[in-house]
């Protein structure tokens, strides 16, 4: 098959959505088939790059709103695709639906997470997605969503009353190689000046205005409850850093709080090693999976994580992981406490966990599901110039 991914975030940007854009697209191309990502244009990344086995083009946007960029140039970048697979919400990104009609091109949408904003931006988005974000759901052969309980939840299924057929599940993945269970690093407990008696709890997520629900302020304030010996790690750049950092200090918690930020991508498993718990407090449905849970559970590190849709389908409760109530700092510092305070139950859920995410979780069943999702909708096209073969042409 030839195959477009359209998503409006992708490496060197380091976000969830175009994160798993690049697996797929890496995963389908190693299963034969020709894949191109078409995404924004960014600063020192070249226009046209052939990664991993598929091809990424990136458009000029003369226009971006956020993390969303207009990208005028998808309507005849689309041509010629066997299916087109839009990486959703994604305001701009409605172009892709349109061109999918004119081109008579079946449609693919991963559903990724509620977009909630505040003030005057609400309003906007909520408008949009009323109508233009409608239409796209609806057009779409299949909409995927990382789990069916987030569907059940997410604002975006009202908008698809009538076609409950075309929703499907859709996990996110890990690398099962790159994270994998191993020795802590004893350079990072140097480097950050952790001893052997102090335990660690690991956040790891982009702390910019497009992920200010991660919770960071409510791991904090957890922090702030937990032993001396309880020390955090906080993984991630942007601009909502130096508010981090005040706000650390504002906790009382000075030199027990080390900020990493950027880490790049061939360091980071040594992270999820060394610490002995790592946390997901996220405050809102705009998370909806987490992959860092699932990158830790394979570094064969428990976790805990907030108690929404989605999020608590990927930790078993007790068993790989602990979960909590939405920004519940005291029963995030309980949690943190009964973990780091037990070794034996750490290296059991690691245990555990590592086993469930080769089971559930690898980026190659991601993509054996998607391959089969692509198939069955070009099936059901009668036409002969869609085949379903996985055969790259």
């Amino acid at each position: 098959m030839h195959i477009a991914h359209v998503t409006a975030t992708f490496p060197p940007y380091r976000g969830g959505t175009g994160n798993v854009c690049y697996h797929n697209a890496r995963e389908l191309a190693r299963r034969g088939h020709a894949v191109t990502v078409l995404t924004a244009a960014v600063p020192g990344a070249p226009a046209v790059e052939e990664l991993d086995g598929f091809v990424v083009r990136r458009l000029a946007a003369p226009l971006r709103a956020g993390n969303a960029p207009l990208l005028p140039e998808l309507v005849p970048a689309l041509r010629g695709f066997d299916i087109i697979h839009l990486h959703y919400p994604f305001f701009g990104g409605e172009i892709t639906a349109a061109a999918a009609f004119a081109l008579h091109t079946p449609l693919v949408v991963t559903y990724h997470q509620d977009v909630l904003l505040h003030g005057a931006k609400a309003l906007v988005a909520a408008a949009i997605t009323a109508t233009l974000g409608r239409a796209v759901l609806r057009y779409a052969a299949r909409v995927l969503y990382t789990s069916l309980d987030y569907s059940r939840h997410s604002s975006s299924r009202r908008l698809l009353h009538g076609r409950e057929h075309s929703v499907g599940e859709l996990p996110n993945g890990v690398d099962i190689t790159r994270f994998r269970p191993g020795a802590p690093s004893p350079q990072l407990r140097r480097r950050f000046g952790i001893s052997a008696e102090e335990r660690v709890a690991l956040l790891v997520a982009r702390l910019d205005e497009a992920h200010h629900f991660k919770g960071v302020d409510v791991f904090l304030e957890a922090l702030a409850q937990c032993p001396p010996t309880v020390r955090a790690l906080i993984v991630g750049d942007g601009a909502l850093l130096p508010a981090y950092r005040s706000r650390a200090d504002q906790c009382g918690l000075g030199e027990r709080v080390a900020f990493a930020g950027h880490v790049p991508d061939a360091e980071l498993p040594d992270y999820y090693r060394t610490a002995d718990v790592c946390v997901l407090p996220s405050v809102t449905m705009g998370e909806a999976f987490g992959l860092v849970l699932v990158e830790s559970l394979a570094s064969g590190t428990p976790v805990i994580a907030s108690r929404l849709p989605g999020v608590r389908t990927v930790v078993d409760h007790g068993v790989d992981g602990l979960l909590v109530e939405p920004r519940d700092a005291s029963g995030l510092a309980s949690a943190i406490q009964l973990i780091v305070g037990d070794a034996e139950l750490r290296e059991a859920m690691g245990r555990r966990g590592r086993a469930k995410v080769e089971r559930r979780y690898t980026w190659e069943s991601a993509a054996a599901r998607l391959e089969a999702v692509y198939s069955q909708v070009l099936s059901q096209i009668p036409s002969p110039a869609h085949p379903v073969s996985g055969a790259n042409r």
